[in-house]
Order: C-alpha cells, then sequence, then structure tokens
C-alpha cells in the first residue's frame, strides 16, 4: 500500500489535537449504544485490574462500575485533557491517565484481567502491533474487548469503503478498510463472540479470551458464541 495512505504517530496526534475540543458532542451519542454493550462484555469482576486503550476523552468512564481500578492511556495528550476533567467531575480518584503509545506500552506482562479498546484499533498507525500489545499485557483467560467499524463483508459497500480510503486516512482520523478476520488471525486472537452494534449495525462488538498459547482457530457465527 502506498505509504501515503497509512497512519502516521504525527497525523494521528495532529488530527485528535484538532478534534478534541468538539470530539464528545460527535462521537458521544452516536456511539453511545456499542460503548454500553462493550462494558457489560468486559464482564469486569470486583477486584479485577482493567486497562483502556485509546481512551480519548474518557467518554467511557461514566459506564464502568464505580470503584473499579482502571488505567487508560492514550497517544493524544489533548484528549486526555478531556478524560482528566472527566475524572475530577466523576469524582473517580481511582483511575489513572497515561499519555502512551499502545504499540509500546510500558506495562509488564499480564498486568490486567481485561483490556478494551473502543473505536481505535481502526485509528492508530499499526492495530497488528498494538493488539499484540493488548495480548501480552492481559492477563491469561482475560477478556479483550475491541468495538470498531471494520470493512464491510457486503461486495458493493466493501468496494466503496476501499474507494474512500485514501482520502479518510489522510485525516488521520481512522482508516475506513480494516479487515477483522486477517487482523485478528495475525495475532492470534479468537473471537468468542461477535456482535452487530450501532446506527444499522455497522459496527461490530468483539469479544476474545486471551490464550497465550497456540490453538487451532475457530470462528463463532456473529451475535452468539461458541456451541450456539
Amino acid at each position: 500500500m502506498d505509504s501515503r495512505w497509512q497512519l502516521s504517530h504525527k497525523s494521528v496526534k495532529r488530527a485528535y489535537a484538532a478534534v478534541s475540543p468538539f470530539y464528545d458532542l460527535i462521537f458521544d451519542r452516536v456511539f453511545y449504544p456499542g460503548r454500553v454493550e462493550a462494558i457489560k462484555l468486559l464482564g469486569v469482576g470486583p477486584y479485577d485490574q482493567i486497562l483502556e486503550v485509546g481512551i480519548g476523552t474518557g467518554l467511557n468512564l461514566p459506564l464502568y462500575p464505580r470503584h473499579r481500578r482502571l488505567v487508560g492511556i492514550d497517544l493524544s495528550g489533548h484528549m486526555l485533557q478531556k478524560a482528566k476533567e472527566r475524572v475530577r467531575e466523576l469524582g473517580t480518584p481511582h483511575v489513572r491517565l497515561v499519555v502512551m503509545d499502545a504499540t509500546r506500552m510500558g506495562f509488564q506482562d499480564n498486568s490486567f484481567d481485561h483490556v478494551l479498546a473502543t473505536y481505535v484499533i481502526s485509528a492508530v498507525p499499526d492495530p497488528i502491533q498494538v493488539l499484540r500489545e493488548i495480548k501480552r499485557v492481559c492477563r491469561p483467560k482475560g477478556h479483550i474487548i475491541i468495538l470498531n467499524h471494520f470493512k464491510s463483508d457486503h461486495p458493493v459497500m466493501g468496494r466503496l469503503e476501499r474507494m474512500m480510503a485514501p482520502l479518510i486516512t489522510r485525516t488521520g482520523l481512522f482508516k475506513p478498510d480494516l479487515q477483522l478476520t486477517p487482523l485478528l488471525e495475525k495475532v492470534g486472537l479468537v473471537p468468542d463472540q461477535i456482535h452487530r452494534v450501532n446506527l444499522l449495525s455497522g459496527w461490530r462488538l468483539v469479544r476474545c479470551i486471551n490464550v497465550k498459547e497456540t490453538r487451532p482457530q475457530v470462528w463463532p457465527i456473529e451475535g452468539g458464541t461458541h456451541g450456539s
């Protein structure tokens, strides 16, 4: 692929610094249903340590059970400033926010019980490396939740997304033609559940049980679990 059509750390930082003042206005209500379902699917226990990758302005923060231990990271310091304001408003001192590149996380292996990434995997320069890092820092059998738009399986929509990809990617906001199946296969993640969410069911909510060793990959029918 032409390098001009790929996201870069510089373009992502620039884009999200620009949209941070009005990000919530655009993205809160539109993508709210998916956020709610993602937190439910996370399955947070009372003593679990959670990592949210690409926490942005912290729109998910009010949805977590109160007093849960949460670390949120983001590449954009401008977005995290908004998240810090939200933490103060909610009175949630158990939340720690860190500016960090998700391709090189400063956490030890198996540091978190569950990891959440909502609307972020297509907005990073190297989604494969981000998922490898997510898998590394999540404990064995922990839940990895990915909520994102992926390239449509419909021939016409998929072709349209591929045609639009160069223009949208250049904005630094996201890559619209990222494919789900090859992405997960490359990092050895097997989905336990896949659901369609949000407007026109255009986004996919994926849960993977973190398995560190190699095992055969079996894909479920969307909307259900293995054996359903």
